[in-house]
């Protein structure tokens, strides 16, 4: 990678130049953003995952970048244009639009005004005007008036020319830029949103203006949707008037003032340039790049909203009940054991039409007995607060616990080809059930099987920028993945494929080989699976955990790389391996600078201290019992001022979402949340248990407004 890149990411990303070569060469390397924020802190400064997935983001950029520019010098050079300050001028730019800029004379083009006048031969007339060559346009143009036709249709000709030269100027297109972002958004109703009753979601920007540089990203997406559907039209109140005086100031300013009947001709130019080109090539790149930064800010919240979903406590290892609540279908029930295997299913009818009361209590307390509960999952959808209810009046087992779980994405995993191949004789009705438990257990491991745009914890995810959204969700889901590690010989394919190094080939060969010959007994047996290499193993094999392994630091996350630091560890306070692994207070009599040296620096060497004192510790918090307000079931019991208890399942740039046990959820608006400016990410996390007092209920449009109780 050429420097000029590296100090351009290192200034965008915060680092230091010497950490953005690093990683780019162990990225070229081929190793991973886990890998390298985990067991490379030395070569990294000790950078982030965050840090290091944002260096390799721009690296890609710029990688392409440069093919971009190699386009670009083929295609001057092919018109013999390309001149030793050109090439230098492109190839020292790191910036996307101003080398467009650089290169929009000479880009292939349809034909247009001015291509029709150069083939005229009314070019030279265009050149003189342009230099300043004349004084008397009338009488330069009369030599190229037969070409034309007459003398006014060669100057109109050459004002064609001149109109287009000036929208390819990159200064003034950066001048009007500039102008441009500080406009206004405008958008008013088509006649189609008078119509349309879907168009009633965006009533809100009907008549709507706003400074696009502080409009909000979820204001600024909605806007862009309904345009895309019609009902809006949109666009930047640029004065037309000051922004021609600017761009022929700016023509001035590099060619100087022409005489009167000659600025005549090049104001009437300028006029048509601005109004036929550079206005609208101008308000779209604005409001793009608009786009861009809402795209940016959204999938920032989507990725932050994804990583507190994906760490959510777990209730770990228990034998579940997992409910599927409904009305008129009934409800779904799973059991499953302690690995998360399905060991018996059925459907109850506790609620109307069927009313089944007494047989679904029966039906469930055999069930609590026989297959040894010790906790209750109950879906959040459908009669989830009356299913909530019903099994309250249950007798649980001792210890056994009942939880409300959201369902988001369980239908769209029950269809998919992932739950085909686990439950392969079950209906969907079951295989949504056991993912409802499963997600109680251990949410991550069972929310990595779909698709994070199916989870509900997003805002307008289909209408940002899906690479970039895909990038962030899958260096969001590796991320949570790795910094809990995997127990090697449970975990699913669809969970082992996050695995740093390993993908979904590797995944499966490595559940293959685990079934032919039994468990794992060290991490070593890795390198036995088919195409599982040195480096893949060198990647993965820190995040891969082994309970009961003969080395107990193959359930750590201390890397294999570094098992002999520990031995020399152990050897230096007099105690074997095994003691020393998981005894704080023999930890901490070692001194860390003695076992620095070589690549071997400070930064891992406490990271294998901090690990051999809590070997395996789960980074995620434990779960706690939550319930809603017994008294409330419809939005007709709400009042103002109540205080209810409430769980976030959404949180956006303009609030959080919080369910508070009905149907609608409600909302604790940015304002609520702190002065302007408070990121609503910053002050709550998904799925946190929150108290809340109701603001206001607007039982026509369905909308509950809340705020924090104090």
């Amino acid at each position: 990678m050429k420097e000029i890149y590296l100090k351009e990411i290192a200034s965008r990303v915060g680092a230091r130049v010497w950490q953005v070569e690093n990683c780019a060469l162990m990225f070229a390397d081929g190793d991973t953003i886990p890998f390298i924020s985990r067991y490379r802190k030395e070569k990294t400064g000790g950078m982030d995952d965050a840090s290091v997935a944002e260096v390799k983001h721009w690296l890609d950029v710029f990688t392409e970048m440069e093919k971009r520019k190699a386009t670009i010098l083929g295609t001057i050079g092919e018109a013999g244009a390309l001149t030793d300050e050109l090439r230098d001028k492109i190839e020292k730019c790191t910036d996307a639009t101003e080398l467009e800029d650089i290169y929009l004379p000479w880009r292939p083009k349809r034909r247009t005004r001015a291509t029709i006048a150069k083939e005229l031969g009314l070019g030279d007339l265009a050149d003189m005007m342009w230099n300043l060559r004349t004084r008397d346009p009338q009488a330069a143009a009369a030599p190229f008036a037969s070409r034309a036709g007459s003398v006014e249709a060669a100057l109109s000709g050459a004002r064609d020319i001149i109109a287009e030269r000036l929208s390819e100027t990159g200064a003034i297109r950066q001048n009007l830029r500039a102008v441009f972002r500080k406009r206004c958004l405008e958008a008013k109703p088509t006649k189609a949103a008078k119509d349309n009753p879907d168009a009633a979601k965006y009533r809100n920007y009907f008549d709507f203006r706003m400074p696009l540089d502080r409009m909000p990203p979820h204001s600024l997406l909605a806007v862009l949707r309904a345009e895309k559907e019609g009902f809006l039209t949109i666009g930047l109140d640029t004065d037309a008037v000051k922004c021609g005086n600017k761009v022929y100031y700016d023509f001035c300013q590099a060619n100087g003032y022409p005489a009167e009947e000659l600025a005549r001709q090049i104001r009437e130019a300028v006029d048509d340039s601005f109004k036929r080109l550079l206005e609208p090539s101008i308000s779209g790149e604005v409001i793009r790049e608009a786009k861009e930064r809402a795209d940016a800010e959204s999938v920032r919240v989507f990725g932050e909203n994804l990583r507190q979903l994906l760490l959510q406590a777990p209730v770990g290892s228990k034998r579940t009940m997992a409910v599927d609540p409904g009305f008129r279908n009934g409800c779904k029930i799973a059991c499953l054991d302690e690995q998360g295997n399905l060991m018996h299913h059925t459907i109850i009818y506790p609620h109307p039409p069927q009313n089944e009361k007494i047989k679904a209590l029966s039906c469930v307390q055999d069930m609590l007995e026989r297959y040894g509960i010790e906790a209750v999952a109950i879906g959040n959808g459908t009669a989830s607060r009356e299913t909530e209810e019903f099994m309250r009046k249950v007798r649980l087992p001792d210890g056994c616990r009942l939880w409300t779980v959201s369902e988001d994405g369980a239908s769209i995993y029950s269809a998919s080809e992932t739950a085909r191949e686990e439950f392969p004789d079950e209906d969907v009705t079951v295989r949504g059930a056991v993912s409802i438990g499963r997600r109680l257990m251990d949410p991550l491991s069972e929310l990595v099987k779909i698709d994070p745009k199916n989870l509900g914890i997003g805002q307008y995810q289909h209408d940002v920028n899906q690479t970039l959204l895909k990038e962030k969700l899958d260096n969001t889901v590796e991320s949570c993945v790795n910094s809990v590690g995997v127990n090697l010989n449970t975990a699913s394919p669809y969970l082992l494929s996050y695995v740093s190094g390993i993908g979904p080939v590797l995944a499966r060969n490595i559940v293959s080989w685990r079934t032919e010959n039994g468990a794992f007994t060290s991490r070593a047996q890795l390198l036995k699976v088919p195409r599982l290499g040195q480096k893949a193993y060198e990647q993965c094999a820190g995040f891969l955990r082994i309970r009961g392994a003969a080395n107990p630091l193959d359930n750590s996350s201390v890397h294999p790389e570094s098992y002999h630091i520990v031995d020399a560890m152990a050897k230096s306070i007099g105690v074997s391996l095994s003691e020393l692994v998981g005894n704080e207070e023999l930890c901490s009599r070692i001194n860390a600078g003695d076992f620095v040296g070589g690549d071997v620096g400070l930064p891992t060497v406490n990271d294998i201290l901090k690990e051999l004192a809590k070997p395996g510790l789960d980074p995620r918090e434990k779960a706690v019992e939550f319930s809603f307000a017994e008294d409330i079931h419809e939005m007709e019991d709400l009042r103002t001022g109540m205080e209810l208890p409430g769980i976030v399942t959404n949180i956006t740039a303009f609030g959080a979402f919080v369910d508070i046990g009905l149907h609608n959820n409600g909302l604790v608006h940015v304002s609520q949340l702190g002065p302007r400016g408070t990121d609503p990410s910053r002050v709550l996390r998904l799925h946190q248990q929150i108290r809340v007092r109701v603001l206001g209920v607007d039982l026509e449009r369905g909308r509950i407004s809340l705020s924090l109780a104090s």
